[in-house]
């Protein structure tokens, strides 16, 4: 599965400076899906264009781009989304990431990339980075700064906070597998606040046979899970009819919660009576459907606070 976008602005994410934005906006680096392009849309200071984009630069030097992470994480892979922007794309692109220590790590090489492309780009930087230096050489436009990875919360912050959503991407949970996705990511379920319409969850194609859906989720470190949230806030007439919870424990999946009809268009939450300590999480929903969000409240285990600390010293 894709990881996480971790500059995405619904995660908090923000382009906090750039030092020129003469034709397009800096914060639209960081806007959650693709680029769309209106041929017909122009404004004052000339074409519009739903990315960021300088000036034509008249004398030496390069433009520059700074984003705060929605939150610390290892980051994977690299985007430089240069959609539409065909002959006004830069020829050239580097990324450096800022560590929890204050040090600014190369993550991405200055390297020639494409127009109107996915330049996607592996990382090899096991220290958890807060920001991103986007440099462009000399000028240009990129539609989209795309920052893959694994979120590494700050094990202070989560021992002080005790009970957390041990799914959410913000504190590391990734979805790891599922079944179907026709309508909608699975990765959506495992983002920050509520569900703003049926689009923004997961949604499943009809079931034309006996089988039924899944999702299975990474936690952010081991915990044991004392609550268990399924909304399906929006799915009036598709949400799954039944759903059921196993835990990773022990090499072996456990029942957590045994198949239960939900209701539709509600958050539906079921205390977790003597569960195991676990690592990932397996949903089944029956037979089909769609769901908001999905929220795993517990409290980690000292392994598991361990884990954290070490991810926040060195990945590697």
């Amino acid at each position: 599965m894709e990881l996480p976008d971790l500059a995405r602005r619904d995660l908090g994410g923000a382009v906090v400076t750039a030092n020129d934005e003469a034709f397009a906006a800096r914060q639209n680096l960081i806007t959650p899906g693709p680029a769309v392009f209106d041929p017909a849309a122009f404004g004052p200071n000339g074409k519009v264009y739903d990315g960021w984009e300088t000036r034509r630069r008249r004398e030496p030097g390069h433009d520059t781009a700074e984003i705060r992470l929605g939150m610390p994480g290892i980051v994977r892979g690299i985007v430089i989304d240069t959609a539409f922007f065909v002959g006004n794309y830069p020829p050239e692109a580097a990324v450096d990431g800022l560590t929890v220590d204050g040090e600014w790590v190369p993550l991405v090489p200055r390297s020639g990339i494409k127009g109107d492309a996915e330049n996607t780009f592996a990382v090899d930087q096991p220290r958890p980075i807060t920001r991103v230096r986007l440099s462009i050489f000399p000028d240009g436009g990129v539609a989209r700064l795309r920052v893959h990875g694994e979120a590494a919360p700050d094990p202070a912050l989560v021992a002080a906070l005790g009970t957390i959503d041990l799914a959410a991407v913000e504190f590391g949970g990734r979805v790891t597998g599922c079944s179907d996705g026709f309508f909608g990511s699975p990765n959506n379920l495992l983002l920050p606040g509520p569900a703003r319409s049926m689009g923004e969850g997961w949604e499943t194609a009809r079931r034309r046979d006996d089988g039924h859906e899944y999702v299975e989720i990474a936690l952010a470190c081991e915990g044991t899970i004392s609550v268990a949230e399924l909304d399906t806030s929006w799915y009036l007439h598709n949400a799954p009819g039944w759903a059921a919870l196993s835990g990773w424990t022990g090499g072996e999946w456990r029942e957590l919660l045994p198949r239960t009809a939900i209701e539709p268009d509600a958050r539906n939450r079921f205390v977790l009576t003597d569960a195991p300590p676990c690592t990932a999480v397996r949903m089944d929903a029956y037979p089909d459907g769609g769901m908001a969000r999905v929220r795993l409240h517990g409290t980690p285990t000292e392994r598991g606070h361990a884990a954290l600390a070490s991810r926040w010293k060195d990945a590697s």
